[in-house]
């Protein structure tokens, strides 16, 4: 598998843009320990925050897009965003039976954290209803926001594609729940983009959504993370500052990508010009999807 992700990154086999559509997958999830990456608890408790997360986040994506499909005209554009729509579905679906299945059948109660991202993506970042020039901005507002939070899952599917998480213990179950949202995360990068650019979300907008979404994206996967270690009776219910130390250090050793590539991420986003269509590849993102066991299995 490997091979085939590090040969599919050749710029020769790029097939360019793809039409979008929603692949259905199927997991066995029992007996997944919350340990998942068992030499890396910290790493995998991080990023099972963000089954907790994703699961309202993406609904507000899908609520944002449906709602701005009626002021967009051009064709191909509405198509990439119904295509996109899809895929989201897909993707909130799934992490909500990773969420039951998963950190609630091994005693994690989820639903304090999960109240509060119901609050953060229905309420403060929902729809405000209405054809009036402030609802139009709050519509531009949430798609900018949208686009940024993309960058950062396109940059995050294409670390995860390429990670050696099973030199960590991973459990390839979950290594290819990661692996299949972050190819079709590479697969749509362009489309939250090229929303954005169309709705009038220039320069400007697009640096300062950035400075907003940067540090709260971060924050939230590490109060996940904390939440989970609170919870967990085989880890020392450590403060944020342990926490973040045994965070750092599974960062260190490959386990987690690095806040210091993450933020030069961001930053890239404030080049003139900038485009997702650099983060990571096309190609490799397909030649993935294609083996990937959960959606050959609801092939099959």
């Amino acid at each position: 598998m490997k091979l085939l992700r590090r040969s599919a990154r050749r710029p020769e086999l790029d097939p360019g843009k793809v039409a979008l559509q929603a692949r259905n997958v199927a997991f066995d999830w029992s007996a997944v320990d919350l340990h998942w990456m068992s030499a890396e608890p910290y790493a995998s408790h991080l990023i099972s925050a963000l089954n907790m997360l994703l699961p309202e986040g993406e609904r507000m994506f899908i609520v944002t897009y449906r709602e701005a499909l009626a002021y967009v005209k051009d064709e191909k554009l509405r198509e990439d965003m119904l295509g996109f729509i899809g895929q989201e579905s897909m993707h909130a679906e799934t992490h909500e039976k990773v969420l039951r299945e998963v950190l609630i059948a091994n005693g994690i109660d989820a639903e304090p954290y999960v109240r509060q991202m119901e609050y953060l993506f229905r309420k403060t970042l929902g729809p405000r209803g209405g054809d009036d020039r402030a609802g139009r901005q709050m519509l531009v507002e949430r798609l900018a926001f949208i686009a940024c939070l993309e960058h950062f899952f396109a940059w995050l599917g294409d670390w995860v594609i390429n990670a050696d998480l099973e030199k960590f213990g991973a459990d390839p179950r979950m290594a290819d729940l990661f692996r299949w949202h972050g190819a079709e995360e590479v697969e749509h990068r362009n489309v939250a983009h090229d929303v954005a650019e169309y709705f009038g979300v220039g320069y400007v907008r697009r640096c300062a959504s950035m400075v907003l979404v940067f540090p709260i994206f971060i924050a939230l996967v590490v109060r996940g993370a904390k939440f989970l270690v609170h919870q967990d009776p085989r880890l020392p219910d450590h403060g944020y500052p342990r926490v973040i130390a045994s965070v750092l250090g599974a960062m260190w050793r490959g386990a987690l990508p690095g806040i210091p590539s993450l933020l030069v991420s961001a930053l890239s986003t404030f080049q003139p010009g900038y485009s997702p269509e650099n983060v990571g590849s096309t190609a490799q993102a397909v030649a993935y999807l294609a083996q990937s066991p959960a959606a050959r299995a609801a092939a099959s």
